[in-house]
């Protein structure tokens, strides 16, 4: 994608089409760049000489707004209202100064997850116009179908190795129609206490599957998938989509991205140019010739065409492999948030225009991500994150057994399923403080608490609420053969599907319920005390409803308390130096 070549006809800096008067304290339009500011006005709003119209890219635009001068006030005269401005020509009503709380909200919410996040909620200033800047690519059914306010949130983002736009000849591999280079699964609590960036290495071999993919006159065709692949192909080779590595994604974790966004080598030269640049810190000197890097030891503020050097290094940093590369891009974004939600920048009416003008033109988004409006209300989702809480980690992986010259690396099949299954099961990876009443939390842990029955004395109705299919009769044949739990039958499908299996029984039957708890790795929250049912022969049991997190008999169905191990773990709020 060509960030510099979506936009605007003409070369106006729209920050500098508003102004703050101060007898007001409103932002006002200025007609152009070079006019000298108005007088002081009255806080009526009043007939304004309209600015001159200026053609959008893609078609005109329609009015910003229209003025009202007929709103009464205590001593003056009801005005009548002006006629609307001539064809060709609009006037625009000042936009409000938002309060700095509002805003804080607003701008720290997209920088705690991800900087081209954080830009593109920002754009409602200018919602038509942006629009008009972003640029959308079916997901091919690949997503959830798109993110949810009260649910969990998992964005897929990536940055390609496209060399488009001026100034990229150095980066990338030629004519490279751009791969999956730089990717981070971000994944947001459901409750926004926390969030992790889990980066997936683009050397990590994978399987790739089948892809779905819209073609560009509409009609579908299916890119067929191969094996024992580099991640980083799942973009771009053979004509494959960013769908296409979200079904990778979803293939690799089990975990499937609501959505996805990518941008490519301008967006880091643009971005960090918008916000005057962000601060790094190397524990070395380094003069890498071939990303061009060439900074000293020490802390340094960059921008341009150095941060785009920065985070592409990887021969002077580390192992030199592309391990270590990864270490820089994290490091580089935390930085990259924490300018984006400073005072500086919070603060400052012509950066914020800028970083929306900017940000919009570096994306891409999904197509059920594609407006100012759906962007602006992930933003306002991710402004309840604390900077402290948001995790950056990689996917634990080992060099390929199978290389002597090793260049690929592999799943560490002993650590990364348990990293998988914490974030599918919303565990934080820094240690946050739940606002939980400790006296019901005190209540589930006791529901475990007490003497057991034989597993030959429990008897329990089995339900499907929500797992795959065949559960509940997989289970039935695993507690029979393997647990002793005779009295047991398949009662079919659930009446409604729940999120998280249930264990509902009668206060005389809480011995069964511990025994079936204990082999099932059910916790106490999972236990619901209630009312005794009859099987089929008539008889009390105590039912087991199988929700969605169920992953297959005999696997513990106890959410993790903690964050598995990792390699590597660094925080937003945490300034780091390259080594």
């Amino acid at each position: 994608m060509d960030a510099q070549g979506r936009g605007r006809a003409d070369n106006i800096d729209p920050a500098d089409q508003w102004v703050l008067n101060p007898n007001t304290g409103e932002y006002e339009l200025r007609l152009t760049p070079s006019a000298p500011q108005s007088s002081p006005q009255s806080s009526v709003p009043g007939p304004r000489r309209p600015a001159p119209s200026r053609p959008a890219a893609g078609g005109t635009r329609e009015a910003a707004g229209q003025e009202t001068a007929n709103r009464e006030v205590p001593g003056q005269r009801r005005r009548r209202a002006e006629p609307e401005p001539p064809a060709g020509r609009r006037s625009r009503r000042p936009v409000k100064k938002k309060s700095k709380a509002k805003k804080a909200l607003l701008w720290t919410g997209g920088s705690m997850a991800f900087v081209l996040v954080a830009v593109s909620a920002a754009g409602y200033l200018y919602i038509k116009h942006l629009n008009d800047n972003i640029t959308s690519v079916s997901d091919d059914g690949a997503s959830t179908g798109g993110f949810s306010k009260d649910k969990a949130i998992n964005l897929l983002i990536i940055g390609t190795d496209k060399r488009t736009g001026a100034g990229n000849e150095g980066y990338g591999d030629t004519g490279s129609v751009g791969h999956a280079d730089t990717n981070i699964l971000l994944h947001i609590s459901k409750d926004r206490s926390n969030a992790t960036a889990l980066s997936i290495p683009r050397d990590l071999i994978v399987d790739v599957p089948d892809c779905p993919t819209e073609q560009s006159d509409g009609s579908q065709k299916v890119i067929a998938g191969t094996t024992d692949v580099r991640f980083n192909t799942s973009l771009g080779q053979d004509g494959r989509t960013a769908s296409c590595t979200v079904r990778t994604v979803t293939e690799l974790t089990g975990i499937q991205p609501d959505n996805f966004m990518v941008a490519d080598f301008n967006a880091v030269k643009t971005l960090t140019d918008a916000v005057g640049g962000v601060e790094v810190c190397l524990a070395k000197d380094i003069d890498d010739k071939q990303s061009h890097l060439k900074l000293s030891k020490g802390t340094h503020n960059i921008s341009g065409e150095t941060a785009l050097a920065f985070v592409r290094t990887r021969h002077s940093v580390g192992f030199g492999g592309d391990l270590s590369r990864i270490q820089l891009q994290q490091q580089f974004l935390s930085a990259l948030m924490r300018k984006l939600s400073s005072n500086s920048t919070l603060s400052s009416p012509s950066k914020l225009l800028k970083l929306a003008e900017v940000g919009t033109k570096a994306l891409t988004v999904d197509s059920k991500l594609d407006s100012i409006g759906k962007l602006k209300d992930l933003g306002l989702e991710l402004g309840k994150l604390n900077p402290k809480n948001l995790t950056f980690t990689t996917i634990p992986v080992l060099d390929n057994p199978a290389e002597t010259v090793k260049a690929t690396v592999v799943l560490n099949e002993s650590k990364a399923p348990a990293v998988f299954q914490a974030i599918k099961e919303d565990v934080s990876f820094t240690a946050v403080k739940k606002k939980q009443a400790k006296a019901s939390k005190d209540a589930a842990a006791a529901r475990l608490k007490g003497t057991k029955s034989a597993a030959s004395e429990v008897r329990v109705r089995i339900l499907n609420g929500g797992a795959p299919a065949g559960s509940a009769q997989e289970t039935l044949s695993w507690l029979q053969n393997d647990k002793g739990v005779t009295k047991s039958e398949n009662a079919g499908n659930a009446p409604a599907e729940l999120s998280k299996t249930t264990l509902e029984y009668a206060p005389d039957q809480a011995d069964q319920a511990r025994e079936l708890a204990s082999l099932m790795g059910l916790s106490g929250s999972a236990m619901k005390p209630g009312k005794s049912v009859t099987n089929s022969q008539g008889l009390p049991a105590i039912t087991l409803t199988l929700g969605k997190d169920f992953q297959g008999a005999g696997v513990s169905l106890t959410t993790p308390t903690k964050a598995p191990d990792v390699d590597s773990k660094t925080t937003a709020d945490k300034v780091t130096c390259a080594k």
